[in-house]
């Protein structure tokens, strides 16, 4: 009588790169931005010691430039959500210098009458500022024109019910899913978000078209179904999870044509449906109105979703 196999259920590791576009190290440990913050904080060390040499003993300036050698270090050094700090405090000054009010008005923000008192102006604050959508449109096939940026093309994605697989049903689903991720030639983003999801207007559609089914017991089903999707719809915290997959092409050089950025994120959403569907995901492509409207849900998060146009995922 032979062994069982204990390797059919145990799982085998897959190797997947952490992070393939993590900079290079030019000075040992640390990357070229470190180097040159590091860098100019030494220089103006130096130089302060220089200049106070003549008045200020080495073991007192060594005391007094301690915060701001500690405050450099952590700026170079220190990382939050895998960003430098640097970046953080540069988005933090930018933050403070931007419009903490935004509308959407292409053709601007008009100005408060004249006939208002000045005390309602005062009252009323700075007046919002003009919403700039970080693209400048979308094209005929759905990708979307970041400008400086680059181009984007966006997908969304099926789910997979890993924990009642196998462990060799797992480990083929985790390699196919890790040879996609080795392929990969630019910046491509998973974005899970969840959203209202509005059931009254299924409901209202099985009871209109129940009375055409074929026998009277269908019938009967189709409407306890829909009586029981109304009753779903009365508790208002029915939330969809939905799964997209967004393609990103860098801004094309002078030497390449401009539309070539656009097709290249096309052309890479083709190959993650593909690679993907040996993990047995689907990867369905946007067109143009379906990129608009994830764009405009996702500036509108309450805004209730029908169910027709939800996620390919389940309901949490």
């Amino acid at each position: 009588m032979t062994a069982p196999d204990e390797s059919a259920d145990t799982a085998c590791a897959t190797r997947i790169p952490a992070d393939i576009s993590r900079p290079d190290r030019l000075l040992g440990p640390f990357t070229a931005r470190q180097s040159a913050i590091l860098a100019v904080a030494a220089v103006m060390l130096y130089g302060g010691w220089w200049a106070t040499r003549p008045f200020v003993a080495p073991l007192a300036y060594a005391v007094m430039v301690i915060p701001f050698a500690g405050a450099v270090a952590a700026l170079a050094l220190g990382r939050r959500e895998g960003i430098g700090l640097d970046r953080f405090l540069f988005a933090a000054l930018a933050h403070t210098r931007m419009p903490k009010r935004q509308v959407h008005a292409p053709e601007g923000v008009p100005p408060l009458p004249t006939v208002a008192p000045d005390r309602w102006k005062r009252a009323a604050g700075p007046p919002p500022a003009a919403m700039r959508m970080p693209y400048d449109g979308i094209t005929a096939h759905g990708v979307l024109d970041l400008g400086s940026e680059g181009t984007a093309a966006l997908a969304t994605c099926s789910t997979v019910n890993f924990e009642l697989r196998s462990a060799a049903e797992q480990q083929g689903l985790t390699a196919a899913f890790a040879r996609w991720l080795n392929s990969l030639t630019g910046p491509t983003q998973l974005l899970v978000r969840c959203h209202r999801i509005d059931l009254a207007p299924l409901a209202d559609t099985l009871h209109h078209d129940a009375a055409a089914l074929a026998h009277p017991a269908l019938e009967r089903a189709a409407r306890a179904h829909a009586d029981f999707l109304a009753d779903l719809a009365t508790s208002g915290n029915l939330l969809g999870r939905q799964i997209v997959l967004v393609a990103r092409e860098e801004a094309a050089t002078h030497s390449a044509r401009r539309g070539s950025g656009a097709g290249r994120a096309r052309q890479r959403l083709d190959e993650a449906a593909r690679a993907l569907t040996a993990a047995e995901i689907t990867v369905t492509a946007l067109d143009a109105e379906q990129s608009a409207e994830l764009i405009s849900a996702a500036c509108n998060p309450d805004t209730p979703t029908p169910p027709d146009a939800g996620p390919e995922g389940d309901l949490p």
